[in-house]
Formats: structure tokens, C-alpha cells, sequence
């Protein structure tokens, strides 16, 4: 076994989740037929192609999507071997590690992400579960920049949490990555008592925007401009804490409270968030990360 798939499998920092506790998404019996299609033409795509950057990406994509992410992990740091210019496997594998809330291994898979980019053209990174219009958001380069920004925040980092929100504003070009980047910019700073800077963030919002896929972060700006209320946010989610945007809006609230001085509001949100079901997505980590402090 090569040293990168050693570290893939075994050597990942102290505080990663255990195997044991590792949580597969809930997926309908639709949605998992589905996937495990998909995962099947991506392994023998790959058994075809071994070698193609392109079919150890997707099988590692499509092996994740089932919650296999160890796997994942190892499928792309295989990439990483074979491919070591290449920045979608740093990309690809350090998003799984926050999957397992491995911080510090993602943070230096992002961090080298981002100098492999350096001075080259972005493009745009293909949807594995494409949106209700089937247009890409995101490019390799925004979504290097946001993990790293989410990666730092997670830790409680803000300062480089700022950094990289910085740069990931500069590549953000279509209004979903915009209202995403934007909104978890503003709230490291808020997180950093730096509110005057915060609410500039969001003056680019003032006019009503269009978004595919980013609704609740949108919700979420409209929420921190004074343009709704909480009371309005929470209604949406009252009594559900198992999906997706459940966990993304609540921990938006749950955040609202805690920098607004809240905290036992705060963190009774918190809670309800982990008490559902969406253990992989960034809502419910970033909650998660919240109450172990």
C-alpha cells in the first residue's frame, strides 16, 4: 500500500470520527436505486480507464454520495498519486475529510488545492447531483476556496477563515457561489466582533436576486439585513431537523442568535440539529462544532 493511501485509510489527525460512528446518509429507496446505479457505471467506466483523471474522480464522487467516505478518500488520494498537479483531487478528498471532521488534514489538502490553482484559469466543476435547472454553480477554484474558508471557521480559525472567504469572493461569478460566499464571510466576521465590516459584505444584496440552489443562504443574508425576522425562518423549519435545509437555516438562526448575544437560544437550536439525521452536511457539523466548544 502506497504512503498516500496509507494516510488515505489509517493515518488521519487526532479528532477525526471513528469508523464506528461514521453515519451514511438517509436516502429514499428511489434515491439510493439511483445512486447505486450511477456508482455502478462509474466503476466500470474506471475498470475501463483506469488511468483517466476523469473516472477515479467520479468514482470517488459517486462512492461518497452513498456515504462510503473512506472509500472516497482513498479513491482520490490514489488520484493524488497519479495526478499530483492536479487540483480537483486535493479539492475532492479534503471535502470528505470535513465530511469525517478531519480540520486539519482537509485544511492542508485545500491549502495545497489552492497553490496548484494559483495563476490558472478556473473552470467550472461538473454537477454530481445536478440542480432543478441542471446548471453548475460552482468552479474548482470557488469551491477550493469556500472548504478552506469553511474548514478554518470550523476550527474556530476566523482569521484564515477570512482569507480564504477573500479570495473565494473573488472567483464567485454567478449568484448562488455569491450569496453562499458572502453569507459565511459575514458570519466569521460577526464571529469576530467586526460587524461595521460584516454589513458591508451584504450591500451588494440589496436588490432582489435570483438563486437555483442556495435559497436558504439567501434566506439567511435576508435574515441579517433586517429583511425577515427569525420568527419567519423558524416557522420553516419548526419540528424538522432532517434535511438538508433544515440544518443549513438552523445553524444560520442558531449563529444569528449566538453573535447577536443570545446564547442559550443559540444553543438550544444547536441541539435540535444534531438531534436529526443530516450528520454530513455543513449545518449540522458546524452545530456540532458549536456545542463541543
Amino acid at each position: 500500500m502506497t504512503l498516500l493511501l496509507q494516510f488515505a485509510v489509517s493515518a488521519f489527525s487526532q479528532g477525526c470520527v471513528e469508523s464506528s460512528k461514521v453515519v451514511a446518509p438517509i436516502l429514499s429507496t428511489e434515491t439510493r436505486k439511483s445512486y447505486e446505479a450511477k456508482l455502478a457505471e462509474a466503476k466500470q467506466a474506471n475498470s475501463k480507464d483506469p488511468d483517466s483523471a476523469e473516472t477515479i474522480i467520479w468514482l470517488g464522487r459517486r462512492t461518497a454520495y452513498l456515504g462510503h467516505y473512506k472509500e472516497a478518500i482513498s479513491i482520490f488520494s490514489e488520484g493524488i498519486e497519479k495526478f499530483s498537479r492536479d487540483a480537483r483531487f486535493l479539492r475532492h478528498r479534503g471535502h470528505r475529510l470535513l465530511t469525517l471532521r478531519c480540520f486539519d488534514d482537509a485544511i492542508k489538502d485545500f491549502e495545497a488545492a489552492a497553490k496548484l490553482i494559483k495563476g490558472t484559469q478556473d473552470q467550472v466543476e461538473p454537477d454530481g447531483l445536478p440542480n432543478a435547472k441542471n446548471i453548475p454553480t460552482g468552479t474548482l477554484q470557488s469551491n477550493i476556496w469556500y472548504h478552506l474558508g469553511l474548514a478554518y471557521y470550523l476550527k474556530g480559525d476566523f482569521k484564515n477563515a477570512v482569507r480564504a472567504y477573500e479570495e473565494c469572493q473573488k472567483v464567485s461569478k454567478n449568484n448562488d457561489m455569491r450569496v453562499a460566499t458572502a453569507y459565511w464571510h459575514y458570519m466569521t466576521l460577526r464571529r469576530m466582533d467586526r460587524a461595521k465590516e460584516a454589513q458591508r459584505i451584504l450591500e451588494p444584496f440589496a436588490a432582489d436576486i435570483e438563486v437555483i440552489e442556495n435559497t436558504d443562504y439567501l434566506k439567511l443574508v435576508r435574515l441579517n439585513r433586517a429583511e425577515i425576522t427569525t420568527d419567519a425562518l423558524l416557522a420553516e423549519i419548526s419540528g424538522d431537523a432532517n434535511t438538508l435545509g433544515s440544518a443549513s437555516l438552523g445553524y444560520g438562526i442558531g449563529n444569528y442568535f449566538l453573535y447577536n448575544g443570545h446564547r442559550e437560544k443559540a444553543l438550544e437550536i444547536f441541539r435540535k440539529i444534531i438531534a436529526g439525521n443530516q450528520w454530513a452536511s455543513f449545518g449540522y457539523i458546524a452545530a456540532e462544532a458549536e456545542l463541543s466548544k
